[in-house]
């Protein structure tokens, strides 16, 4: 099942989002491909928050056939993007869309049980243990902590919890710090960029300090985003760039 065949390379998958819109580093899709490849036959995977579907190929085209793909947005048009709240009927209509043809054309849509709720009323339409869950909803506080906390009580044990935006967007920052960084389920794994990778694990006493501890040494990049924010947001990209952002927002 790990082994990469010519018509399904991790290759192959980043062409197929080459155009899809999102925010995803190559190396983010990486561990995104990595971690369903690992997903095991009759599995299931779950995402809070496609947008487009950048990620929801990804996740499609690794994981073995058997495996139950579910991708749950509600399309509102709302938290879309940096400084995009509001909820747009038009835009969401207009991204649905969108996310549907893509995956149509990289050839999962069929692959893909989408439901188009909140992420927290489809805790009750969506039942049963997950082996990957992917979380990228609504970054404020009060989405994010519910997101990790209800979401990720149904990771089973071995399982991972991918959180993108983690040491980057201050509500998903805050929710990690009151839930994930004194947890005795979650390992941390390590990142990359904003993309954080926890295993669900028992940690002893002596563990979680540990775990705290490598969560805490990514405060920094946390700073340093808020940094970077705070200029593009006052148009001094060029000050931007020295801390080695290329103009754009962090993700």
């Amino acid at each position: 099942m790990t082994t990469e065949t010519a018509a399904e390379t991790f290759a192959d998958a980043l062409a197929a989002v080459s155009d899809v819109e999102g925010w995803m580093t190559d190396a983010q899709a990486r561990r995104l491909w990595n971690a369903a490849r690992s997903v095991p036959e009759g599995g299931r995977i779950v995402e809070i928050g496609s947008f487009r579907g950048r990620s929801t190929i990804i996740l499609a085209k690794a994981a073995h056939p058997s495996v139950e793909i579910v991708a749950v947005d509600p399309h509102m048009g709302g938290d879309r993007g940096p400084n995009e709240y509001d909820p747009d009927e038009r835009l969401g209509d207009a991204d649905h869309r969108t996310f549907h043809a893509n995956l149509e054309a990289a050839g999962v849509d069929d692959r893909v049980r989408h439901v188009r709720l909140l992420s927290q009323p489809a805790l009750h339409d969506v039942t049963g243990e997950l082996d990957l869950l992917y979380v990228d909803g609504a970054h404020r506080y009060a989405f994010a902590k519910p997101d990790i906390e209800g979401w990720g009580a149904r990771v089973k044990p071995g399982g991972t919890m991918l959180i993108h935006d983690s040491f980057n967007a201050v509500g998903v920052m805050l929710a990690q710090l009151r839930v994930l960084f004194g947890s005795g389920a979650f390992r941390y794994r390590g990142r990359d960029g904003s993309l954080a990778d926890y295993r669900r694990e028992r940690l002893a006493p002596r563990d979680r300090l540990r775990n705290a501890a490598a969560q805490a040494a990514g405060i920094p990049y946390f700073v340093r985003n808020c940094v970077v924010k705070v200029l593009l947001v006052a148009r001094l990209r060029s000050v931007a760039r020295l801390l080695g952002e290329k103009g754009h927002w962090p993700y």
